[in-house]
Order: C-alpha cells, then sequence, then structure tokens
C-alpha cells in the first residue's frame, strides 16, 4: 500500500473517531478508555494534539519533564482537554486531511492510532455500531492486517508497541488465517510450537490491541505464547 493510500484511511479513520465521539453521552464522554487514565474527553484531545501542537512547544514541555515521553503527551493532551466537548469533536473533523509524517515513525504511526484508539474507545463501552453515519465503531480485517504488518515488522516505531520485544513469539489471526513473525518471515504452519516460536492466536483486532500494550484484549487471545505476551506486557 502506498503513502497516498495510508493517507486516505487515516483520513476516514479520523472521520470515524469524530462520528463516534460526538455520539457518546455526558456519561460515555467520562468513561475511562483502554489508555491508563484517560476518558475519552482526553481521547479526543490527544487525538487533535499533533494536529495543532508545534514541535518548539512538545520540546519545552519535554524540557520540563525531563525526556519522559509519557508524561510529556499527558500534560499536553490535559491541557487541550479543557476546550469544550463541541470544540475538539469539531477540529478533529477539521483536521482530518491533515498529513503528518513524524520523524522515525512516518506516516504508519498516525494510522495506527487512529485504529488503535477507535478501539480504546469502544471497547470499554461495548460499542459495535454507534456513530452518526452507521458505521461499525472498528476499521474492518484489511485495516487490521495493514497494522499487524507493520507492528510485527522488524522495525516499528517503539512508542507504538506495548511490549519491549515479540521476539520467539508467532502471531495467527485466527479471522484472517494469516501468520506474522516479528521477524518478517513468513509462515503457513499453524501450530502451538513452531520451530522454536511460540504461538499465540486470536482475532487481528486483538492481538493488534495486545502488542501495542491492551492488556484487555488479552483473554482474546490463547496458544502457548498468550502468557509470554501478557508477562512482557507487564515487564515493560
Amino acid at each position: 500500500m502506498n503513502v497516498e493510500e495510508i493517507y486516505a484511511l487515516t483520513a476516514a479513520n479520523r472521520r470515524k473517531l469524530a462520528d463516534l465521539l460526538e455520539s457518546l453521552d455526558e456519561q460515555q464522554w467520562h468513561t475511562q478508555t483502554l489508555c491508563a487514565g484517560w476518558s475519552a474527553q482526553e481521547m479526543a484531545a490527544h487525538l487533535l494534539q499533533p494536529s495543532i501542537t508545534g514541535f518548539a512547544h512538545v520540546f519545552l514541555v519535554a524540557l520540563r519533564y525531563r525526556g519522559n515521553t509519557d508524561r510529556t503527551i499527558d500534560h499536553i493532551t490535559r491541557r487541550i482537554a479543557r476546550r469544550p466537548r463541541a470544540e475538539l469533536v469539531r477540529e478533529l473533523r477539521r483536521h482530518a486531511d491533515d498529513r503528518l509524517d513524524p520523524p522515525r515513525v512516518g506516516p504508519m504511526g498516525p494510522y495506527v492510532d487512529t485504529c488503535i484508539h477507535l478501539r480504546d474507545l469502544a471497547r470499554p463501552l461495548g460499542l459495535d455500531v454507534i456513530t452518526t453515519t452507521n458505521e461499525p465503531t472498528d476499521v474492518g480485517a484489511h485495516q487490521w492486517r495493514l497494522v499487524l504488518d507493520y507492528l510485527a515488522s522488524p522495525n516499528p516505531a517503539p512508542a507504538l508497541l506495548g511490549v519491549r520485544s515479540l521476539d520467539g513469539l508467532t502471531l495467527h489471526a485466527t479471522d484472517l488465517d494469516h501468520t506474522w513473525r516479528p521477524d518478517g518471515q513468513k509462515s503457513t504452519q499453524k501450530s502451538g510450537q513452531e520451530s522454536g516460536r511460540e504461538v499465540v492466536e486470536g482475532p487481528a483486532e486483538a492481538l493488534a490491541l495486545a502488542v501495542a500494550g491492551r492488556a484487555a484484549a488479552l483473554d482474546d487471545l490463547t496458544g502457548p505464547g498468550a502468557q509470554t505476551l501478557r508477562r512482557r506486557l507487564q515487564e515493560k
């Protein structure tokens, strides 16, 4: 898939996120997402942050927190989250077509974020279809395959991974009947133990969310590698 197609998918996902956020009632708006400490309100602000916050501001906040990326992002997110709900949603739609190309991450970073954060919002609420356009609050199997192609590639951005390493694990998406190895080698063999590697299997969405650090998705995964993945998430 080329860069233009990635930008187009990212824009479509941002609009879907805006639709979802707009459709939430007051209780849902303040419900915690899969991102620890963030409700839907903070998530909306976080999704908007890359489009409205310049490098200089991020750099100054990072100095304040001695280079701690998580604390830096959390600080900026909570400042933006003070804006009215309608403004956050409106601005997210207005910036949907922004072509972000962050250093070391590239266009895949913002794209993967939209896929993961959509489910960060929807899963805790048990939502399948809720948006104003009556579209599913999921990106679909073909996009989860793209996400896993990236996360299981030899050099994904560390900030997008919830584990330090996927070494020794083989990921098998049962709904796609597709397998990934972190070293990039393809495998068509499905087994619990494969050439010294442990298999983790389950729906593609759950695999992607777990690899991205969402422990809530681990219960949807099986195989001898599932416990290894759980342990690595706890260790990071």
